[in-house]
């Protein structure tokens, strides 16, 4: 990037928390773009520190599986993403928001919360294990659970609840890097596309997954497919956690909410083509619904 005329500071990250306050340092020096090089908890990280800025954020992809690259076409390579960096689009969108009763502090996610049964695979996998494995390290988590009764909790959408063992509240299609689970939802929406898995047996996943692999999830027995812009998480069970962007952010209660236009966010230009004209054509059916 300095080879193609750019003024770049590279800073590095010293720990869990720290990404957000350079972040912050970054857009408070009148920084031009804030470049994050690392996965999508990094990313999180980052974008908690520029939440409601005018400096534009892009990615750099690193991580375990980053999501939020493969979501946007990006793909997996740093050297290849920094060369078309020129040609990416400023986009301001939504963010999800996330708050529980426990008096934590709330936090914006750009991709996803999962609660329930991916949650407990990312709450239980050790830090060594990840960093080792990458992310077959999910996998094995994952199926290891088989056997196993999952506990269940309830989600309330539009005044309507749902019980389910797994929900995905999610802003893009694309799940672990080469799933997708949300079948129709954009970053260029202004809504969540809530995904519901009923049923407490660890076997019934197994159709759920085929359900996935077809790319027929949303007509599976036991699947749920809503949109909104505010969802309620409860329980009765203390084990029931959630995550955001695949980072623990804690057990039940908690809330989730959409919050409009509170990032700006650099995408290839094939990912605007391909989402905007079906994005503003939801948000004009929605106008007129209202």
């Amino acid at each position: 990037m300095r080879r193609a005329g750019h003024v770049v500071k590279a800073i590095s990250t010293t720990g869990p928390g720290s990404a957000a306050e350079i972040a912050k340092r970054c857009v408070d020096h009148s920084a031009d773009l804030i470049l994050v090089a690392g996965g999508d908890g990094t990313i999180n990280e980052v974008a908690n520190g520029m939440i409601y800025s005018d400096v534009p954020l892009a990615i750099l992809p690193g991580g375990t599986a980053n999501v939020l690259a493969m979501e946007t076409g990006i793909g997996r390579w740093m050297l290849q993403a920094a060369d078309h960096i020129g040609d990416w689009i400023p986009e301001r969108i939504a963010v999800g928001l996330h708050t529980d009763g426990f008096e934590r502090p709330p936090r914006y996610f750009l991709l996803m919360c999962g609660a329930g049964l991916d949650a407990h695979i990312v709450y239980h996998i050790s830090a060594s294990l990840k960093a080792a494995l990458g992310k077959a390290s999910y996998w094995i988590g994952g199926f290891s659970q088989l056997g196993r009764k999952f506990p269940e909790f309830d989600v309330e959408v539009g005044g309507k609840t749902y019980r389910c063992s797994f929900a995905l509240i999610s802003r893009v299609r694309n799940y672990g890097g080469d799933l997708n689970i949300a079948p129709s939802i954009s970053m260029l929406d202004n809504e969540f596309e809530v995904v519901l898995f009923s049923g407490n047996s660890s076997f019934r996943y197994l159709g759920y997954m085929l359900g996935v692999v077809t790319g027929r999830l949303d007509r599976t027995p036991g699947v749920t497919v809503l949109r909104t812009g505010t969802v309620s998480l409860s329980a009765s069970d203390s084990r029931i956690y959630t995550h955001v962007d695949g980072e623990y952010a804690g057990p039940v209660p908690a809330t989730l909410q959409i919050v409009p236009k509170a990032l700006k966010l650099l995408f290839p230009p094939r990912y605007r083509e391909r989402y905007a004209a079906a994005a503003n054509a939801r948000e004009w059916t929605t106008s007129l619904t209202r």
